[in-house]
């Protein structure tokens, strides 16, 4: 009890730095490395600083006349912090440099005072001639690193500037609302009625997205499952599973089991049983659908294990949300651009065909697989399906709307949705 009230009485800026230093130097998810943070400040501090790690590092380049040792990361860190204060939060110069000094207090590292007290004040006083030096640097332009700039450019050479400056903004607060219990316009009207303004999101029938975030216990009937938070994109995974009632379905790598209450909100009487490797994942898939009511097989196991979990059991719907690069919800998780590397999407392209091979074995004839990814690099999606189909003959890809011959790819930001893409594909024997 003691140390969580001593981390709620520490400088929020400690706190980040802290944070950051396991996220940038350790290799933890930010979304781990908050767990304990409750701190708004906290949190955007570390959201705020990883969103433009690009153009902070190229700035402490400039800055530093050395790097700092391993056990001073967290120095550097705290220094990320005030830079990031100073350029993004535009909070006046004197109280950035102030609270960020007096922030090595909780590090103990009071040695450091003149340091961070230099290298900010530096800054201000030469910030116009720094920005125009880092502005040439690609990374530092668009606040993405060089080997995914390249990625992207490559893959979409039209508009790969605005994925990037997509990606670079906040996210909205999306809401599926469940429609076994009430319409999306009665929905709508309760949100009228609490005052939260929203839109309807065309093209996707269960989406409305809040004009600004609320807490989620704030949002008319959250508590009896009229509602979950879910991005738009991902709603439409489990819309073009198309279930019908009494149907067996499998969501594989189901956590954290938004898309698992959705399937069994979208019709009656479903089997689900929903797989994921991590047994602390799955906790939450259990929280959502109690709160949902709905009821599910939860099991912990590697999907590409399917006789430890569907030993005599074949499906009518399969959904395969695959471990991908997670290069189209960045917005969401802008640590992707510190943690992911360019030798990581061989290997997941390696893990998602093998995938598919494994849960096409389960489909049933005349079954539908939804192929799913958060991903905006063809090598993980169209050609990941494409190099399917090759492979079975008796796979046919459903069109969808979109610009893809297998499948459907939303951009960042498209319709105000994460990135994405999406396969529908029918085994016909």
């Amino acid at each position: 009890m003691q140390s969580n009230n001593a981390s709620k009485s520490q400088n929020p800026r400690t706190s980040a730095a802290k944070i950051l230093q396991r996220v940038i130097y350790q290799g933890e998810s930010l979304s781990t490395a908050l767990l304990d943070a409750e701190d708004p400040l906290v949190r955007d501090l570390c959201y705020g600083s990883l969103r433009w790690h690009e153009p902070l590092s190229a700035l402490l380049n400039e800055l530093l006349a050395k790097k700092l040792k391993k056990k001073d990361k967290d120095v550097e860190c705290l220094i990320r912090v005030g830079l990031y204060q100073v350029i993004y939060q535009k909070t006046p110069d004197h109280a950035a440099v102030g609270e960020t000094v007096s922030a090595l207090k909780g590090l103990k590292k009071p040695w450091a005072k003149n340091l961070v007290n230099a290298v900010l004040r530096n800054y201000l006083r030469g910030q116009e001639k720094l920005q125009r030096i880092i502005s040439e640097q690609e990374p530092a332009k668009y606040a993405f690193p060089q080997w995914l700039i390249d990625e992207i450019r490559q893959a979409w050479p039209e508009n790969w500037q605005t994925i990037l400056h997509e990606s670079n903004q906040r996210a909205p607060m999306t809401l599926r609302v469940n429609l076994s219990l009430q319409s999306r316009d009665d929905y709508y009207k309760k949100l009228q009625a609490a005052n939260i303004e929203a839109k309807l999101i065309e093209g996707i029938e269960t989406a409305i997205s809040l004009l600004k975030p609320c807490n989620v216990y704030d949002l008319p009937g959250f508590e009896e499952g009229e509602v979950s938070v879910q991005d738009g994109a991902a709603q439409l995974a489990s819309i073009l599973l198309d279930c019908q009632d009494g149907m067996t379905v499998l969501d594989a790598c189901a956590a954290p089991g938004g898309k698992t209450g959705h399937i069994l909100e979208s019709a009656k009487k479903l089997d689900v049983t929903a797989v994921d490797s991590s047994e602390s994942r799955l906790e939450r898939v259990t929280q959502n659908l109690q709160r949902l009511s709905l009821k599910a097989t939860v099991i912990t196991s590697d999907a590409l294990d399917v006789d430890n979990y569907a030993k005599d059991k074949l499906f009518d719907r399969i959904l395969l949300d695959a471990p991908c690069s997670a290069t189209g919800v960045i917005r969401r998780h802008p640590d992707i651009k510190v943690l992911r590397r360019q030798s990581d999407i061989k290997e997941l392209q390696q893990l998602q065909g093998e995938m598919l091979d494994a849960l096409w074995a389960k489909l049933k004839p005349q079954g539908i697989l939804v192929y799913a990814t958060c991903s905006v690099l063809p090598q993980e999606n169209e050609q990941q399906v494409e190099r399917f189909l090759q492979r079975h003959d008796d796979a046919k890809p459903i069109r969808q709307e979109g610009n893809q011959s297998n499948g459907r790819q939303i951009l960042p930001g498209e319709n105000g949705c994460d990135g994405f893409y999406l396969a529908k594909i029918q085994k016909l024997v």
